[in-house]
């Protein structure tokens, strides 16, 4: 299928008093149609950042993202190419649901946003239950409030909060890092489920990598707001490339055999303005890659990284 989502020099800044916060610095990357793409890094690297300006809740500050075909970001407004189409499951359903309004509102909620006609049918009563069941709930939760429920089915609400619009494209931020393992599970599997279902695209955000392995197709890793390494998961998980890709990979027990190459973190280092993002802990850094950050190179395995590959082997 072709592409759904394409990102270019994607850049987010913040200004404080001090100083300016590079939160997402030129990113690329594409989802296919149809996809699952596990956006991974560890907290602060961006990720829910470059998620929030895919669904109009961060403007960036350059760069573009075409949704469709589209332009999403049009002189610094959100253009939506259709209410609905894009929505999103947070990481917390606790705070991302109101607590005063009862579970048939709270997934009733985003239709304000469609036109009134789609509104009524999409919000009718027996299509509300048909969701509800859907997602493994009994109809007569429509009714009760969000303290009512357990963690995972507060979870659960929240994913037929961001179905009723019948989207094309779900982001889902760390949808199952608050929950117990054995309830990460079950809402894992309902949404391959319903991605197979509603031949939904998914853009998963986690810093979990056993959770992408499960649910991706490919996937893209993320260092202080930089990609530094995209392919097919697989792939990655065999034979990653980028040295921070191999750190994180590692440090997972159940992949460790195939991926530990006894690399760990470096001592920090002092770095140049135009150094590599991860010279300064990289054990396979080298002079050149403090005086010059690398540009994005395809390989022949599919994936594509940003960092002097093919000089690091000669230097480890």
């Amino acid at each position: 299928m072709g592409p759904l989502i394409q990102i270019q020099q994607l850049h987010k800044q913040y200004s404080t008093k001090n100083h300016i916060l590079h939160a997402v610095k030129n990113a690329s990357l594409t989802i296919g149609k149809g996809e699952s793409f596990g956006l991974v890094g560890e907290s602060g690297s961006g990720k829910s950042t470059l998620g929030k300006m895919l669904i109009g809740l961060e403007s960036p500050t350059a760069g573009d993202i075409n949704y469709a075909g589209g332009p999403l970001w049009k002189n610094g407004r959100f253009v939506n190419p259709r209410a609905g189409d894009i929505q999103i499951v947070f990481q917390d359903p606790q705070s991302s649901l109101d607590p005063r309004m009862t579970v048939k509102d709270i997934i009733r909620e985003p239709l304000y946003a469609l036109p009134e006609s789609e509104r009524k049918e999409k919000g009718s009563p027996a299509r509300l239950q048909l969701l509800i069941r859907r997602v493994g709930l009994k109809e007569d939760h429509l009714s009760r409030y969000p303290h009512e429920f357990s963690g995972g089915q507060r979870q659960r609400i929240a994913i037929a909060r961001a179905l009723i619009t019948d989207p094309s494209f779900l982001i889902l931020d760390e949808p199952t890092s608050a929950l117990d393992v054995s309830v990460q599970a079950q809402v894992l599997n309902l949404l391959k489920e319903l991605k197979r279902e509603r031949n939904l695209t998914y853009l998963f955000i986690s810093h979990n990598m056993s959770v992408i392995r499960y649910m991706c197709e490919r996937m893209a890793v993320m260092y202080k707001g930089h990609i530094v390494e995209t392919g097919p998961s697989q792939s990655m998980f065999k034979q990653p490339v980028h040295p921070y890709t191999k750190i994180l990979l590692s440090s997972l027990p159940s992949v460790h055999e195939e991926t530990s190459n006894g690399m760990g973190f470096a001592e920090p280092a002092p770095m140049m303005k135009e150094s590599c993002v991860f010279y300064e802990k990289c054990p396979a850094r080298w002079d050149k890659c403090r005086h010059a950050a690398p540009e994005t190179e395809c390989l022949e395995n599919g994936h594509q990284i940003s960092c002097h590959f093919k000089e690091v082997s000669v230097h480890v």
